[in-house]
């Protein structure tokens, strides 16, 4: 899958070496020269395109006519808009990416700009925040499908309503899946009959609904 990233910023740089661990083709596009003396320290000179992102032939360049996904990742939200607009309706790229730097412009970055998907790093603060106040020890390890599911762990707390439970009698949400256990160190894969001990770690799949249902199980007991 090719990757055309838009700015090379910490952001750009960091999701380059990441895609390219994980196999994809990437091109990183640049202009700033005090960024791309720093990337050319991190990543290989093939990957890098010295020009502007919201110049057409520089995007045209880098591929973007081939690009698979698109991610307009500069510190500057105008030149995002301007960016995602181009990947759409100039070079029909399948899926396009937008920063939101300043969270009081995250209402232009829509489908009707070109943004399939917005980063806002303030809603994505405050939802983590949110979350961890309300489930308490639950950790959340991985989102997905734009958030809509998460793979949760928490330890079984003293008292917990699920201690001596098998799974299958666990009252859970529909979307929820144990999907492991971890007991002392060794990681017990979870059937219907598996009981639950105090200070299992127990991995599991969930949505909001469910994922709030789990952590009332798994928490601590009430006070005597």
């Amino acid at each position: 899958m090719l990757v055309i990233i838009a700015g090379g910023g910490r952001t750009g740089s960091h999701l380059a070496e990441l895609l390219m661990s994980q196999g994809h083709q990437v091109r990183l596009v640049e202009n700033r020269p005090e960024t791309l003396a720093g990337l050319h320290r991190e990543l290989p000179t093939e990957v890098i395109f010295e020009g502007d992102p919201t110049d057409p032939h520089a995007l045209e360049a880098a591929g973007a006519r081939q690009a698979t996904v698109l991610a307009a990742v500069t510190p500057d939200d105008a030149d995002n808009l301007v960016i995602a607009a181009l990947a759409r309706f100039q070079f029909n790229v399948r899926r396009i990416i937008g920063r939101v730097n300043n969270p009081r412009n995250a209402w232009l970055f829509t489908p009707d700009f070109g943004v399939d998907v917005a980063l806002n790093q303030a809603d994505v603060m405050a939802k983590l925040i949110e979350e961890e106040m309300s489930i308490g020890d639950m950790m959340t390890m991985l989102k997905l499908r734009r958030g809509k599911y998460s793979l949760v762990e928490e330890k079984i707390a003293p008292g917990a309503k699920a201690i001596g439970l098998a799974i299958k009698d666990l009252p859970l949400k529909g979307h929820c899946v144990i999907s492991g256990i971890i007991r002392s160190g060794d990681l017990v894969l979870p059937r219907g009959t598996t009981s639950l001990e105090q200070g299992d770690e127990v991995l599991a799949l969930v949505d909001d609904e469910a994922r709030e249902c789990l952590a009332g199980l798994l928490g601590p007991g009430p006070r005597p």
